[in-house]
C-alpha cells in the first residue's frame, strides 16, 4: 500500500488512541499523589522509629498503623501503575494491527478492560489508605 494512502488510516489509529493517553494522565497524576503519601507515611514511620523507652511504646499503635498505610499505599501504586502499562500495551496493539493489517481489537479490548480492573483496584487500595489515615486520628488525640 503507498505511504500516502496510509495517512489516514494512521491519523485514525491515532484519533483512536487520544482517550487512553488522557487516561494515562490522570493516573499519572494518581501516581504522583500516591507517591506522595507513600513518602510521608515513610518518613513518619522513620521519625517515630527513632523514639526510644517510654515514647517509642506511645507511638507504636500509630506505628503499626503507618506499616499498614504504607503497605495499602504499595499496592494502590502497583496496580495503577499496572493500569498505565496495560493502557501503553492497549495503544501499541492499536498501531500493531494497523500496520500489520491483523485484527487485534478482541487484544486491544481485553487490555483495556485489564488496565480498568486495576485502575479500580488501585483506587481501592488508595481508599483503604486514606481510611487507615483517617481513623489514626483518633489515636493521635490527646486526653
Amino acid at each position: 500500500m503507498d505511504a500516502i494512502a496510509n495517512i489516514p488510516t494512521v491519523a485514525h489509529v491515532i484519533q483512536q488512541a487520544v482517550a487512553p493517553v488522557f487516561l494515562l494522565s490522570g493516573v499519572a497524576g494518581i501516581l504522583g499523589v500516591l507517591t506522595s503519601r507513600l513518602g510521608r507515611t515513610v518518613d513518619r514511620f522513620r521519625l517515630l522509629s527513632d523514639l526510644d523507652g517510654a515514647q517509642a511504646e506511645q507511638h507504636y499503635p500509630e506505628l503499626q498503623i503507618l506499616t499498614r498505610r504504607a503497605r495499602w499505599n504499595q499496592w494502590s501504586i502497583i496496580m495503577c501503575t499496572t493500569c498505565a502499562l496495560l493502557v501503553c500495551l492497549s495503544i501499541v496493539a492499536m498501531f500493531v494491527s494497523v500496520e500489520l493489517a491483523i485484527d487485534l481489537s478482541d487484544a486491544v479490548s481485553l487490555l483495556f478492560v485489564a488496565s480498568m480492573l486495576a485502575l479500580i483496584g488501585g483506587l481501592l487500595c488508595f481508599l483503604r489508605e486514606i481510611a487507615l489515615a483517617t481513623g489514626i486520628l483518633a489515636l493521635l488525640k490527646r486526653p
